[in-house]
């Protein structure tokens, strides 16, 4: 496996309400031609990462977690299992997301102790995923679609000139977003900020990607922060390990059988 950090799956699931591959331009976009280039940027036909994620408090206290991500897509639609490999109280924990190709996406949760799977509902996908400031509706990506899209300007993030496209999820995406506004680098179709806004309209969380690499040619964020604004709680994810196109990555990996088999 190649050395470095990824979040595919969080990317993927991340985001969620934009979308496919955009070249370097000083012509603007359109709102949702440039959405469709971030939903659709291929990030090859399977990745396999070892990750580490890391929680902390207002105080500054920190939890490290290990994991390891799996990701298949298949004529873009795209399917992903995490699994948690230490501590002892989450390890053996099993997240299953499986895109149905008409817009919907099937969630699965595994808890060891309980050694059963429950899928997610509708109605949970503003929970916290596993404690994170990640929710299970982050976890997913969204049609294109389901929300407005509009440019709304541009602005130099970290040595990069990125445009700034401002999601509205519509009625029909159930979101628990009003807005996200979210940098698109004109070299690479991968946000590497996006702000996140309540129905109130309060800047709730903001998702950063520190470190952007390009690994098998595929742009890849490899140091990424979510942060809750409210609560002044972090979760850091960082890739040690990320290879794209691996044999060992199946399809029969992406069911609830195997992600019962820890």
């Amino acid at each position: 496996m190649k050395k470095n950090n990824l979040f595919i799956i969080f990317i993927s699931i991340m985001f969620v309400f934009i979308s496919s591959g955009v070249e370097a331009s000083d012509a603007p976009p359109e709102g949702k031609d440039l959405a469709r280039d971030v939903h659709d940027y291929h990030m090859g036909e399977n990745s396999l990462a070892s990750m580490t994620m890391e929680l902390v408090d207002k105080n500054g206290r920190s939890r490290m977690r290990s994991l390891i991500t799996m990701t298949m897509d298949q004529d873009n639609v795209r399917s992903s299992l995490i699994r948690f490999l230490e501590p002892a109280d989450i390890a053996g924990t099993g997240f299953l997301s499986l895109e149905q190709g008409d817009g919907d996406t099937q969630q699965f949760l595994y808890l060891p102790a309980l050694d059963r799977t429950r899928r997610i509902v509708a109605t949970q996908k503003g929970r916290s995923f596993v404690n994170s400031d990640f929710t299970y509706e982050d976890m997913e990506r969204r049609p294109v679609e389901e929300s407005d899209h509009e440019l709304s300007g541009q602005e130099m993030i970290d040595g990069r000139e990125c445009w700034i496209l401002e999601i509205r999820p519509l009625p029909v995406a159930e979101s628990q977003y009003s807005l996200l506004r979210s940098w698109i680098p004109k070299d690479s179709p991968v946000p590497v900020q996006t702000y996140f806004y309540d129905e109130g309209g309060t800047h709730i969380k903001t998702y950063k990607v520190h470190e952007l690499e390009r690994i098998q040619e595929i742009w890849t964020p490899v140091h990424v922060v979510m942060t809750d604004m409210i609560q002044n709680h972090e979760t850091i994810l960082i890739t040690q390990e990320i290879e794209y196109n691996s044999p060992r990555v199946q399809p029969s990996i992406f069911t609830t059988r195997y992600l019962e088999s820890w």
